[in-house]
This record gives C-alpha cells, structure tokens and sequence, in this order.
C-alpha cells in the first residue's frame, strides 16, 4: 500500500488557477458606482448644510422673538407700575373734580330759581362764542340733558364754535359719559322720535329730520374729557357700570339693523354714530371685525371714516378696503384710506385719481346719450363732470399732489364748464314796449290788445257824433278811452300777442289796487300791473 500524501505537500506543489483578465465592463461599472457615491454624498452634505442654516435662521429668529417679548413684558410691567403708581393720584383728581362739579351745581340750581322757564330751555339768544360756553356749561353743570341736546340741535349752522365749546363744557359735568349718553338717547340708539314737525325751532319734538351730526359731535367731544390726564389716551377713565351700558346700546343698535334694512340700506348718519360710539367708549369686540368693515366699506365717503377705520382695529384689512373701494369706482375715497394707512407705495394715488376722473368722463358722455332724458342730459352730465374734478381738485391740494398731477388743466376745465352753465342760465332780454309815454312815463296798452277775435258787431248804425260846445270848459285832466279788455281781465280774449310785462314801464315797488268798479268808473287803471 502506497502513503497517504500530506496535503500541505498537495497544495504547495498545486499551482493556483491563473485569474481573469478585468473587464472594460468592470471598469466603467467601477466608474459608475463611484460616481453615484459622489454625487450622493455631495447631495447629502448640502442637505445638512441646509438643514443647518436653516436651524441657525430658526434659531436667530426665536433669539429675536425673545428678545422682543422681554421688552414688551418689561414695557408692559412698567406700564402696570406707572397705572398703578398713578391710580391714586388720578382718582383724587378725578374725586376733587367731581366734588367742585357738584359744589357748582348745587349753586347754579340755587341761582337758577329765579329764571324763567325761557331762559331754562335755552331759548335766549346767544350772539358769540363765550354766550355759548356759558350757556353750555349751565346745562352741564345741571346735568339738564334734555335742555343741553335741545341747544345744541337746532344750532347746526354754528357747527364750529359747537366743536370748541362742547369738550369745555361738558369737562363741567359730574358724569360727562352718562350725561351724553342721556342726551342723545331720543335717537340713539333707537330714534324714538314721534311725528313729522321738521321744525328745528322745537327742541321737544324734534321730528323726523336726520341728527346724527349732533350725535357724532357729542361722542367726539367726550373723548378729550374721558382721557386720564396723566396716561392720555392710554387709559380711558370709564367706569364698569358706564361701559357696560355701551355696549348694551351698541347691542341694540346691531339688532335694529335688520328693522332698518341691513347693512347696505342703514343710513350713513346712524352708522358713523354707532362707530363713533364704539371707539368713544373703548368697546371695539374682535369678533365683530366683519360688520365694522361692511360698516366703513359702506359709508366710506365719510371724511372721518379712515381714522375711524384703524381705530376700530381695521389696520391689518385696509388693503382689502382699498382694492374693493378702487373695484366700486370710489377711487378718491381710497385715496383717503390709502395716506391715513401709508400706503402710498402699494397704491400709488396719482392713477387711481386719473381713473376717477375719467370713469366720470365716460359717465357723463353716456348720461349725454340718454335718449330719456335729453332735456336735462346736459345739465346733469356737466354737474357730474364738475363735481368729479373739485373732489380731485381738493384732494391733490389736500396731499399736496401737485408736482405728480398739476391741477392747471383741471381749473381750466372747470371754469369753462362753470361758465358755459352760466352761459344758459342767461335770461332772455325783453325789449321796452315802444308804446310808453315819454312826457310822465303812464303806460299805454299795445295796440292789438283790443282786438279781439270774437268782437260782436252790431247790425245797427253808428251812433252819431257828438261835438262839443264852445261853451263847456275843458276837463282839466281827460279820462282816457278805454279799449276792449286785456286777457288779464279775465274777459276771454284770444289776441296773438299777449302783454309781455316790461319792468321798465312801472317804476316803484307793486302796489295793491282797489276793487275794480267797471269801465266807467274813474277808479279803473289804464292796465293792471301785475304782481312779481
């Protein structure tokens, strides 16, 4: 038997297999998969790159977020310090005030007993400024609100010297908040007015005549009076109980909109009022935002409405009140929203008046082409053409446009529409009836006014003529003969050329004329002069 042989003997002596030349192949799959690496990994380094700025953005911006409220909460802890530091001080103000108010009530009562009922009411006549304040500040000093609103509403030509005195007056008052809101309770928030005497003369029954003017004067003027005196506008000084019969009133006014039509169909009076009343007694509800802005959108023509806007909270949405008044053809009353927001940039003024005015070009050229209405077509077209370039007139001048919009040409075309309406407002000229006495200007009827179409002629012969004797004195002043009577008789005359009546003719104011005693009498006038 042979040996076994040893396999490490076996392998050393066995030759390994000769390897595989590499392929191309394998070298551009090499390529290829290092490539992809690569790519792969550069893609994966610029994510986390990006993921890391992004933190580091995230991060400065919390950073700063932080920052921010540290310095609102430390504003507003100083805030709190100084409301509270200052609470006493104002509280002893205002309680002095009201014990001086009171003290001057007391006396103005005990003065006023004598005074007749007139003078109470506030009938009197008041000639100057300073007569108003005095009369103003006895009511509020009274706290007669009845009388108060009676003086003020039928005072609406003296709207400005109202403006200055009524803050000064009602400063009188021991409640000035209450007290307006008592004064202006007939017709807000419900009018509660009863019949149709438009008298303004009658501070009781004022009618149904609009007087929201003098509702929006009182609430403004009660601003400067609820102001802390040390905080300003920061602190309203409104009692609990007052705000909360505000907004009561506001609530009120909010469910009678349904009863006056809804929103679009309010009158812009009632409106400003129940706006007014909101900002004036701090009442503004978030929640509400929506009707506030249908509420502006609506009345935006009102000059107030912009500041009224951003103090009803409306800041944030002026852009979208801006585009829908620019999409309702009120460009010039955007304008106004446009500079109390400064928005100048995002809505440049100057295009938006250039449109205005020529939406109101094509107005007046299709009011022109009216088929229905071409007795006043022109009239009403240049009254809306005119009225379109004062508005933009008064708001270049206003904003001082003129560098980007010079308003020469705008004058120009104003006075040359002013003038041609002049022009046929021009009455036509009369000519002076020839037949006038020269010697003492008596005036003779024209000479076809006694010709008269259905004269009756008579089948009998003419009367003979009578001469008068050489021996009867001369009449010292002759009647005149009287013809057939004028159609302004009364006797049906149907003359082509009535009497056209000549001022010149009939110096003097016109006079009444006794009864006319007939044709023969001496009392009758040559021709009746008509009354103008």
């Amino acid at each position: 038997m042979g040996s076994i042989a040893d396999p490490g003997e076996l392998t050393q002596t066995q030759p390994p297999p000769p390897q595989p030349p590499p392929s191309f192949d394998d070298f551009q799959r090499q390529t290829s998969l290092m490539t992809s690496c690569t790519l792969l990994w550069k893609e994966l380094s610029d994510h986390f790159t990006s993921l890391e700025q992004n933190l580091e953005k995230k991060s400065a911006a919390l950073k700063a977020k932080l920052k921010t409220l540290d310095f609102q909460t430390n504003t507003s802890l100083d805030e709190l310090n100084r409301r509270e530091s200052t609470l006493s001080t104002v509280l002893s103000m205002a309680l002095e005030k009201v014990e001086k108010s009171k003290a001057g009530a007391i006396l103005s009562v005990a003065q006023q007993n004598g005074v007749s009922n007139g003078a109470e009411s506030g009938e009197g006549e008041v000639d100057d400024s300073l007569g108003v304040f005095l009369k103003l500040k006895t009511f509020c000093i009274r706290m007669d609100f009845k009388n108060f609103w009676g003086f003020v509403v039928v005072r609406k030509k003296e709207l400005e010297s109202l403006r200055q005195e009524i803050p000064k007056a009602l400063g009188e008052c021991v409640d000035p908040p209450k007290f307006v809101l008592e004064a202006i309770s007939e017709v807000f928030p419900v009018d509660t007015r009863k019949g149709n005497d438009n008298s303004a003369n009658n501070s009781n029954n004022n009618g149904n005549y609009d007087l929201g003017w003098a509702c929006v004067l009182l609430l403004e003027s009660l601003v400067p009076v609820l102001v802390d005196p040390m905080l300003g506008k920061k602190r309203m000084l409104v009692t609990p109980s007052i705000k909360e019969k505000a907004e009561e009133i506001a609530e009120i006014w909010k469910k009678s909109l349904e009863d006056r039509g809804g929103v679009e169909n309010v009158k812009t009076p009632d409106v400003h009022t129940f706006l007014q009343h909101l900002v004036t007694f701090g009442i503004v509800k978030e929640e509400d935002l929506g009707l506030y802005r249908k509420l502006v959108v609506a009345s935006a023509w009102r000059k107030q409405m912009p500041k009224l806007a951003v103090s009803l909270g409306l800041a944030d949405k002026m852009p979208d009140i801006i585009e829908e008044l620019i999409s309702r053809g009120q460009q010039v009353d955007a304008v106004h929203f446009i500079f109390e927001v400064d928005l100048v940039d995002e809505f440049p003024p100057v295009p938006l008046l250039k449109a205005f005015l020529k939406d109101a070009k094509k107005l007046a050229t299709s009011i022109l082409g009216d088929p229905n209405n071409t007795g006043r077509a022109a009239h009403m077209a240049a009254k809306k053409e005119q009225s379109a370039i004062r508005a933009v007139i008064k708001c270049i001048e206003e904003y001082k446009l003129e560098a980007e919009f010079p308003p020469e040409n705008l004058k120009k075309r104003l006075e040359q529409l002013e003038k041609t309406k002049t022009e046929k407002r021009k009455p036509v000229v009369v000519p002076a009836n020839k037949r006038t006495r020269a010697s003492n200007g008596e005036h003779v009827p024209p000479a076809k006014a006694g010709r008269l179409t259905n004269a009756y002629v008579s089948s009998f012969p003419a009367a003979p003529t009578f001469v008068r004797s050489p021996s009867h004195s001369p009449y010292h002043a002759g009647v005149p003969a009287y013809p057939s009577p004028p159609a302004i008789y009364g006797h049906g005359s149907r003359s082509p050329s009535p009497y056209v009546y000549s001022p010149e003719a009939y110096p003097g104011a016109p006079v009444t004329y006794p009864a006319y005693g007939g044709y023969g009498s001496p009392m009758a006038p040559a021709y009746q002069q008509p009354y103008y």
